[in-house]
């Protein structure tokens, strides 16, 4: 009989330390992971445009926390997206730019990436559309473990036009354009529907004894922003829609400030003013949105068709925003609040719903978050914090800001009065967007005390670019601004 209570003890024991699968994981939730590409606060539940439709997203808020003060750790995809996927800052890795993928960095080969944290504990993983900035399946012969376990279609920007629909923008960039789709109104060929199409298949034929973490990532509204007639429809043809500025809104802000953007191909105001394209491109932002909504619309149905919704978290995140005018620029690449504030919404079993969290949140923040929330073993390598308590109650305390980077040395810090950033040359801005939430009042010369005190948050880690680094990389050599391997002189023309 003893020995018999011994073998069960043991046997205790050995499925306790085991990877949970089969029907010890199907008490745990399925996971709806919701990406979207360049999006920044323009939705109806965030305020960010008055005339915005978004509905589908509003009510998911509605059905769980908000998180009105989100930002990324950094302003351009492949950075986010890595620091979100690895609960690593920019400032860590080093990866700053476009390249390299972070498999490729022998320190990080083997990392257990977030979706691969839920394989390993008896979760069915599938990726759709963009989730990773450079992968859209798994690369062929690899040696290492899947990054998801079965992949959809890879998604994209769809079918072109024949021709472009604006003028030559600087450039040229083949990307850098927007406008009617001029051949029909017909949304089923675009990208962001077929991987809607696959996910919802997904989601209606997941096996009932087995959690699911879907991955469904959204290129639009990337640009090029093309939108068929019935989106552009929702809004007005005239100057409402655009957003509101102040006129020459750089002259308070150091010349640091521009070398994050320095020859972009993404167009400036200047340029959108003086071709009468500033009214076109905003309104084929928002059609992007409001179609991408409709799309999101479409998973949440067939989630609650299957009957899975009451035990399938649901989060919903942008890698960056994006300027439309605001700052004189259009683009992402930079550190005020267009550029790094995001939508992230969180629903489903252990949330609270019709919440709405001002505390500072970061991406990178998801993956402890879902960790906690799914009830899978804590990982003691990543640098994001979970989310759990403000999930539960959104005035539960955070001490720690949010903190985007954006190539070595440049810092951006926000609290939920201040936003602070730092400048590899030393530059300044400090905004107080409880009072100035537009940013428009550079305050770093009267409030020296407060700058001071957010100086001491910037992370002490601060990693120049990884190997294999490129696109567009800005980097200090001897405390002098070098874009691309060339220096940036004081003499130089700021590119308008």
């Amino acid at each position: 009989m003893r020995m018999i209570v011994r073998l069960a003890v043991l046997l205790c024991v050995a499925l306790v330390s085991q990877p949970v699968s089969g029907q010890d994981a199907v008490r745990r939730p399925n996971v709806l992971f919701i990406a979207i590409d360049d999006q920044n606060d323009w939705i109806g539940c965030l305020g960010g445009h008055p005339l915005v439709k978004t509905p589908h997203i509003d009510a998911l808020a509605a059905r769980g926390t908000l998180f009105t003060n989100a930002h990324c750790q950094a302003p351009l995809c492949n950075p986010s997206r890595t620091s979100l996927m690895l609960s690593l800052r920019p400032s860590t890795t080093g990866i700053h730019g476009l390249e390299p993928w972070f498999r490729q960095l022998p320190e990080y080969r083997d990392r257990v990436a977030l979706p691969q944290h839920f394989a390993q504990h008896g979760y069915h993983t599938l990726s759709t559309g963009k989730l990773y900035h450079s992968l859209r399946q798994e690369p062929k012969n690899s040696p290492l473990p899947p990054e998801f376990q079965e992949w959809g279609p890879a998604g994209g920007f769809g079918p072109k036009p024949p021709q472009r629909l604006t003028p030559d923008t600087p450039g040229k960039h083949p990307l850098v354009d927007w406008g009617v789709w001029p051949l029909d109104n017909d949304d089923s060929t675009k990208g962001d529907t077929v991987i809607t199409d696959w996910a919802v298949k997904q989601i209606g034929n997941a096996p009932a004894d087995q959690p699911y973490f879907l991955g469904v990532g959204y290129f639009l509204p990337h640009v090029p922003c093309y939108a068929t007639q019935k989106w552009f429809d929702l809004y007005p043809d005239d100057d409402s829609v655009l957003p509101l500025i102040q006129a020459h809104d750089r002259t308070d802000t150091p010349r640091s400030s521009c070398y994050l953007h320095w020859q972009l191909p993404e167009v400036r105001l200047k340029w959108l003013q003086q071709h009468n394209q500033w009214r076109n491109i905003t309104r084929s932002y928002l059609a992007c949105t409001s179609f991408v909504d409709s799309q999101i619309g479409r998973l949440l149905a067939a989630l609650d068709e299957s009957g899975q919704s009451s035990n399938t978290i649901v989060v919903l995140w942008s890698d960056h925003g994006w300027h439309l005018g605001e700052k004189e620029i259009t683009g992402k690449n930079t550190l005020w609040d267009r550029s790094t504030r995001v939508p992230l919404i969180i629903a489903g079993p252990g949330v609270t719903a019709a919440q709405k969290c001002s505390r500072p949140a970061e991406l990178l923040d998801i993956y402890p978050t879902l960790v906690e929330l799914c009830g899978l073993p804590a990982r003691s390598d990543l640098e994001g914090v979970s989310l759990a308590p403000q999930l539960r109650d959104a005035t539960a305390p955070r001490d720690r800001p949010a903190i985007t980077s954006h190539n070595q040395g440049n810092f951006g810090i926000r609290t939920e009065q201040w936003r602070y950033i730092r400048y590899v040359d030393g530059a300044e801005e400090l905004y107080d967007m409880q009072a100035d939430p537009k940013e428009w009042k550079n305050l770093a010369a009267s409030r020296l005390d407060v700058c001071q005190e957010l100086f001491k948050l910037i992370p002490a880690r601060n990693a120049g670019p990884a190997a294999g680094s490129a696109h567009r990389i800005l980097t200090v050599y001897d405390n002098q601004p070098v874009w691309e391997g060339k220096p940036i002189r004081p003499e130089d023309e700021i590119p308008e």
